[in-house]
């Protein structure tokens, strides 16, 4: 189970990185939640959490056209039965790299939860 987890991890940084949106979205449950602290900064009504696949689609669809060099270089993938703890770098040109650390909860092969950290 954790070596399928760690696949769906895999595809979600192969879509992220080629900012495919609709195979990013495609790994989503239609009711999924997403906090971020970003969030909270550039969207601070929302308090970090948005829910379902169009405000993810609305969210990263306007990172993508902000950040058109975003990339994110994985550095380890922990799995479990219903997780998978992804740790990587962002990368964006003209800017500091950020160590990022992200949980997807993850049920019936979708993602129905994700949680970023970084400082």
């Amino acid at each position: 189970m954790s070596n399928q987890l760690q696949q769906i991890a895999i595809r979600w940084f192969e879509a992220f990185n080629a900012k495919d949106l609709e195979k990013l979205l495609d790994l989503y449950d239609e009711d999924a939640q997403h906090y971020s602290p970003k969030l909270k900064i550039r969207q601070p009504e929302t308090n970090g959490l948005i829910e379902g696949k169009e405000a993810l689609r609305s969210w990263w669809q306007e990172a993508f056209e902000r950040l058109p060099s975003l990339y994110y270089k994985v550095t380890s993938l922990t799995a479990n039965s219903d997780r998978v703890f992804m740790e990587y770098i962002r990368q964006v040109d003209n800017e500091e790299d950020i160590a990022i650390a992200e949980v997807l909860e993850i049920k019936e092969d979708k993602i129905i939860f994700s949680r970023v950290y970084h400082g």
